[in-house]
C-alpha cells in the first residue's frame, strides 16, 4: 500500500470503527489534478447500501477537518465483494486455503503475477501454491493481491 492511502487509512479507522464496521482497506490513485479514494468497510452482518452511506458521511466529515487530499477527488466506500482485495498479513492469513491472485512489485523467480492457492503466511512472506510449485512472496514487494471467487 503507498504511504498516502497508509496515512488515509490511519485517519479514517477511527471514524469507520467508531460506527461499528471494520476498515478492511484504502486505495488512493491519483491522476493528475483529480484522485479517486476508494474505502472499503466490512461487517459482522455484511455490508448495505445505507452502511456504506453511513460511513461516506463519516469519512467525508473527517476528510473535510483534516483535508489530507490536495485538490478534486471522488470518495467511494464500498464493501470488498467476493474478490476482496488484501491489504495485511492478518488479512492473508484469514483467507488461507483460498484461491487468489497477486501481482509484485518487481519480479519474484522472473515474474510478477501469481495466481493459486492461498497455503499460508510465514513471517513477512505470504505461502502460495501454483499448479505444484509453492512461493515465498514477499509481503512488502506486493503490489496487489485478492481473493479470487470460487463458484
Amino acid at each position: 500500500m503507498s504511504s498516502k492511502a497508509l496515512s488515509l487509512e490511519s485517519i479514517l479507522r477511527p471514524g469507520v470503527e467508531a460506527l461499528g464496521f471494520e476498515l478492511w482497506g484504502v486505495d488512493y490513485q491519483s491522476h493528475g489534478r483529480k484522485a479517486m479514494l476508494r474505502v472499503y468497510i466490512d461487517g459482522e452482518q455484511g455490508v448495505t447500501v445505507d452502511d456504506c452511506a453511513k460511513v461516506s458521511h463519516q469519512v467525508s466529515g473527517v476528510l473535510d477537518v483534516e483535508d489530507p487530499i490536495a485538490g478534486e477527488y471522488t470518495l467511494e466506500v464500498s464493501s470488498p465483494g467476493m474478490d476482496r482485495p488484501l491489504y495485511s498479513l492478518d488479512q492473508f492469513s484469514r483467507y488461507v486455503g483460498s484461491d487468489v491472485s497477486v501481482r509484485l512489485r518487481m519480479a519474484f523467480e522472473g515474474r510478477r503475477k501469481f495466481q493459486g492457492r492461498l497455503v499460508g503466511v510465514e513471517n513477512d512472506d505470504v505461502v502460495i501454491r501454483v499448479d505444484d510449485e509453492e512461493y515465498l512472496l514477499p509481503f512488502d514487494q506486493i503490489d496487489k493481491a485478492k481473493v479470487v471467487p470460487q463458484f
